[in-house]
């Protein structure tokens, strides 16, 4: 079977990172995101909590629920009164939330917390984010290389597999 090599750059241009960042917004969207993991569900708390103005709140509460990540709804017991939760597509963002608080933590990007991530069944602080393989090895950077979706062809001319000396493609059978 013959080889056909992809083009990083074009192949990038179909990654789906750009198209998250825009669905979040900026850091706004972030804050009000950490706070729905941690439980606030309604306007005034989120306001109050994190220190936002009321009018950059709401917008990006909407663009949150527009882009599916929050879900707007009455509340059971007034239903005059919204609540705010996180969709499936929300909750999913939690590991790429506490990846960049590791991240921050580790390279001093801000104060360090007195609060630490733990699992609440045994009280044990949660280990560090890591990218893992198909059978829960951690891997480094150099462990990991761009494939495409049919899996049998590798990006081609990725700039930091040549400079590291790694194989530039891999034999298919």
């Amino acid at each position: 079977m013959a080889r056909m090599k992809h083009n990083l750059a074009q192949d990038l241009e179909q990654c789906s990172l750009p198209s998250a960042l825009e669905a979040m917004g900026e850091r706004w969207s972030f804050l009000i995101l950490r706070g729905a993991l941690s439980g606030i569900r309604h306007f005034e708390e989120f306001q109050s909590t994190l220190g936002i103005a009321r009018n950059i709140l709401a917008n990006r509460l909407t663009r949150l629920v527009e882009n599916g990540i929050m879900l707007r709804q009455p509340m059971q017991c007034d239903r005059r009164k919204v609540e705010y939760r996180l969709t499936e597509k929300g909750q999913d963002l939690a590991p790429a939330m506490i990846a960049l608080r590791q991240w921050g933590e580790k390279w001093g990007c801000g104060p360090m917390s007195c609060q630490v991530l733990a699992d609440s069944r045994d009280r044990q602080p949660i280990r560090k984010m890591t990218v893992q393989a198909h059978d829960g090895r951690p891997l480094e950077l150099s462990d990991i290389v761009w494939l495409c979706v049919d899996e049998e062809t590798p990006v081609a001319d990725a700039p930091a597999r040549k400079e590291s000396g790694l194989e530039e493609s891999v034999k298919v059978a």
